[in-house]
């Protein structure tokens, strides 16, 4: 009864509920398929502006965390099939991580705060907006799926930053635009911004006595009140009504430097990636390639279904070429057959053999993708490379899809399989991301990086793949459990991150769709969708193996500044309350408390 009541209680918040809207919405538009990506610089606003209404900093905590409920929930609903119930439970469970940054945004962009906290608040507040995408980048978590500054996809132009710092990079320039228009809506309107009960509340007829730069802050903030000093003397007094009755100037100029301040950072966020853009050119072209990606489309025979990347390749195969070009690599989609290319049965062997003849007759090498049970080993998923005399090159899937082809935590959330469809059994994952060696059609390496489906969502693996020297980073996928929803679409945009960050061009060959490819900086090249089939063929751009953007070579280290930052405000935080930053609490003999004009805290009198 008591955890009922608890649970009752929170959902009679109507303010947490619109917290739950104010993430959930945002994420519907910005993504795929609407992909309203522009207003990803200003959808979170409406959520801010309710975390700088809570009243004390637990209701901003409870905010957050309603906040990266609606956030999470959204960003999965087409996992829903999957994991069923098991989702809103995620939603539930791991609302927490956006917790912080709710406190941030309370504590340093409300109006009132001090120059230094605004400044902080610049810095602070993207850096906990990183904590969740930290998190989440753990594989038993889902992925960093969704990263708010993947909602950029569509223009190079910002995704440069990616080659700077990752998407990362990309989303504290978002975030960093959704706060500067919070101060900014506070310098035009602080009522809006602040609780109803603060700035309904009475003035005091005693006021704080105070030296006079605290005191003149106080009058200065629009949440500052008063509290009665005992002893207060009237020369004190009058020095309070003197610095109250200029206020209203005062307040005038501090309100415009804000407004100021919140149109520069701004304009420095949404101008920081066009400048990117502009000052790192993309890698000189070592040589150019053709790739032809294979999608069979929706195939409801499930015995055509296994063969259909390999039906659909003969039927445009002729006189060398495949749908009329000439192609230097061939990629099928993830488990486009169901054999074992390096098993000694005879089906094997045959199938192997006609996969050798197909790519004897293309003049290509052909990337095609097994989802077996090897003899001896467990279910696995293989890209494997075929040439007309072999096998060439063998990938294992390293990062699984949580629910779909694993249970994180199986023995706690086995229940899922009876309610979900859920997998019954956890696959085997692979070792990590390493390079295939193929061949082009003159005869010269081709060095690949190839990542199956899910893998696309992690930044460390393509850019492993971009270290060991790959000119091209390809992805086979199958996604038809959510065919049909925007699951898919969500996926193919990733690519266009991956190749912003990792300088080389990027392809995606989908069974059922999307089939897509972009150039080095992320700009889309070709798009086949759910409801199509056939071949696509493209010419890309390859940089020389040796080719390194600065992401490449320094790594993560936004996203672990942001961790750090957030630990050290976290850290400031937690002794300016134990009263380690302010050990006087009263008035010794002969003097009058201080007390912080922000947030009302004691300070050393």
């Amino acid at each position: 009864m008591r955890l009922r009541s608890k649970l009752g209680r929170q959902l009679r918040y109507p303010m947490r509920w619109l917290s739950f809207l104010a993430s959930g919405v945002p994420v519907i538009l910005v993504f795929p398929a609407l992909s309203l990506s522009y207003l990803a610089w200003f959808a979170l606003v409406p959520g801010m502006v309710l975390f700088t209404r809570a009243a004390t900093t637990r209701e901003a905590v409870a905010r957050g965390w309603w906040f990266g409920a609606g956030y999470l929930i959204a960003m999965l609903y087409w996992m829903a099939p999957e994991i069923g119930p098991g989702l809103v439970l995620l939603g539930a469970v791991m609302g927490w991580m956006w917790s912080p940054f709710a406190v941030a945004v309370h504590k340093l962009l409300r109006p009132g705060v001090s120059w230094r906290r605004l400044a902080a608040g610049f810095v602070v507040v993207p850096s906990c907006w990183l904590i969740p995408e930290w998190i989440r980048s753990y594989q038993g978590l889902g992925g960093p799926w969704d990263l708010y500054g993947a909602s950029q996809w569509q223009h190079p132009a910002v995704l440069a930053l990616a080659a700077v710092g990752g998407v990362w990079l990309v989303s504290v320039a978002l975030i960093m635009a959704n706060s500067a228009l919070v101060v900014l809506l506070g310098a035009l309107w602080p009522s809006l911004l602040v609780p109803a009960a603060t700035t309904d509340a009475p003035v005091p007829d005693a006021t704080v006595t105070a030296s006079p730069a605290v005191t003149s802050a106080a009058a200065l903030s629009p949440v500052a009140t008063g509290t009665a000093a005992v002893g207060a003397a009237p020369v004190a007094v009058a020095a309070t009504v003197t610095a109250a009755a200029s206020a209203p100037a005062d307040s005038a100029v501090r309100r415009l430097g804000r407004a100021s301040a919140g149109v520069a950072a701004f304009v420095v966020a949404a101008g920081a990636g066009p400048l990117a853009f502009a000052l790192t050119p993309p890698f000189p072209a070592a040589r150019s390639e053709t790739i032809a990606m294979v999608q069979p489309g929706v195939v409801n025979n499930p015995t055509a279904r296994t063969d259909a990347s390999e039906t659909l390749t003969a039927q445009f195969s002729t006189g060398g070429t495949l749908g009329g070009v000439k192609p230097d690599l061939i990629v099928w989609g993830e488990s486009s057959i169901a054999d074992d290319l390096t098993g000694s049965s005879q089906a094997d062997r045959a199938l192997l053999a006609q996969i050798e003849a197909l790519s004897a007759k293309d003049g290509a090498e052909i990337l095609v993708n097994q989802d077996t049970t090897p003899p001896g080993k467990g279910h696995e998923k293989w890209a494997v490379l075929v040439s007309p005399s072999g096998v060439q090159g063998i990938y294992v899937k390293t990062r699984l899809v949580p629910f779909g082809e694993y249970i994180p935590f199986r023995q706690q959330l086995g229940w899922l399989t009876s309610i979900s469809k859920a997998a019954s059994s956890n696959m085997v994952p692979g070792t990590g991301a390493h390079l295939l060696n193929a061949v082009d059609r003159s005869g010269r390496p081709l060095p690949i990086g190839v990542l199956i489906c899910f893998e696309s969502a992690f930044p460390d693996m393509s850019r492993v793949d971009a270290d060991l020297g790959a000119q091209l980073i390809v992805y086979q996928s199958s996604t038809p459990t959510f065919q049909g929803t925007w699951g898919p679409d969500q996926h193919a945009s990733l690519g266009a991150i991956r190749a912003a960050e990792t300088g080389r061009p990027v392809v995606q060959a989908a069974l059922t769709g999307d089939t897509v490819a972009f150039d080095a900086r992320g700009r889309q090249l070709a798009w086949l969708d759910q409801s199509s089939s056939g071949v696509v063929t493209v010419r890309v751009n390859l940089p020389a193996p040796a080719a390194r953007t600065f992401y490449d070579q320094a790594g993560d280290y936004v996203m672990w500044s942001g961790v750090g930052i957030t630990a050290l405000a976290a850290l400031v935080m937690l002794l300016r309350r134990r009263d380690f930053l302010a050990r006087s609490t009263g008035a010794a003999a002969g003097r009058t408390a201080e007390y912080d004009a922000d947030t009302g805290d004691p300070v050393r009198s």
